[in-house]
C-alpha cells in the first residue's frame, strides 16, 4: 500500500484528492497538511511513502518546503501538483529534488500514474514536460532566465520577487544578511536585471508568484 501525504492550503482540493486516491486499491492517504511547516511535521514522523504537494502555500512556499523535505529525507519522493504551467517551474524543481511535476489541470489518472512511478524511485515526466525537456536539448534560445539560477538562488529570487526584505530572508533561511545580499546581486546579474522591482515584474509575468 502506497502511503500518501497531501500538502495543499485549500481544504476542498485536499478532500477531492483524498476521495479520488481512496478509490485506488494500492493507495491510502495517511496525512494532510495546509502549509510547508505542517508538511515537515509529517515528514519527521516518517509515515508517508510520498508527498503530493502544491507550490503556493501560506507561511512557507512549496519551493522552501521542497528544500527542507529533501534536506530531512533525501530519498522521500515529492510530487509537485501545481496550478502553474510546466514551463514556469518544472525543470527548475526537478533539479532541486522534486520527483515529478504535474499541472492541476491534468487528467486525474495521470496523478495516479505519477505516484506509482515516483515511489519506484523514478522521475515522472508528463508529455508536456517531456516536450519542454526535448526542446532544451536542441538549444537554449527559449530557456527562461530563471532557469540559469541555482537552487539557493532560485529560492531567494522567489522570496525577493514576492516582496520579502533581505533581513527577513536571512532569518528564514538561517543565513547572514551579507550572504543573502550576495545571492541577490548574483541573481540580478544572471538575469540581467537592475532592481527588485524588475524581479517582481518578471516573476508575475511568468506566473512564478501570485
Amino acid at each position: 500500500m502506497i502511503r500518501i501525504a497531501i500538502v495543499d492550503d485549500h481544504a476542498i482540493v485536499r478532500a477531492g484528492l483524498r476521495q479520488f486516491l481512496a478509490e485506488q486499491v494500492d493507495m491510502t492517504v495517511v496525512a494532510e497538511a495546509a502549509n510547508g511547516r505542517e508538511a515537515l511535521d509529517i515528514v519527521r514522523q516518517e509515515i508517508a511513502d510520498i508527498v503530493l504537494m502544491d507550490l503556493s502555500m501560506p507561511d512557507q512556499s512549496g519551493v522552501d518546503a521542497l528544500a527542507a523535505i529533501k534536506a530531512r529525507q533525501p530519498d522521500l519522493p515529492v510530487l509537485i501538483l501545481s496550478g502553474f504551467p510546466e514551463e514556469h517551474y518544472a525543470t527548475t524543481l526537478l533539479r532541486q529534488g522534486a520527483s515529478g511535476y504535474l499541472n492541476k489541470e491534468c487528467d486525474p489518472e495521470e496523478i495516479v500514474k505519477a505516484i506509482r512511478t515516483v515511489v519506484r524511485g523514478r522521475k515522472f515526466v508528463s508529455p508536456a514536460l517531456a516536450q519542454i525537456l526535448a526542446d532544451g536539448v536542441t538549444g537554449d534560445a527559449d530557456k527562461p532566465l530563471h532557469g540559469e539560477l541555482s537552487q539557493r538562488e532560485f529560492q531567494i529570487f522567489c522570496k525577493i520577487a514576492a516582496g520579502a526584505a533581505v533581513s527577513k530572508i536571512a532569518d528564514e533561511l538561517h543565513l547572514s544578511v551579507k550572504t543573502v545580499s550576495t545571492y541577490r546581486t548574483r541573481v540580478l546579474e544572471k538575469m540581467g536585471m537592475k532592481s527588485n522591482a524588475d524581479l517582481t515584474y518578471y516573476a508575475i509575468k511568468n506566473g512564478l508568484i501570485d
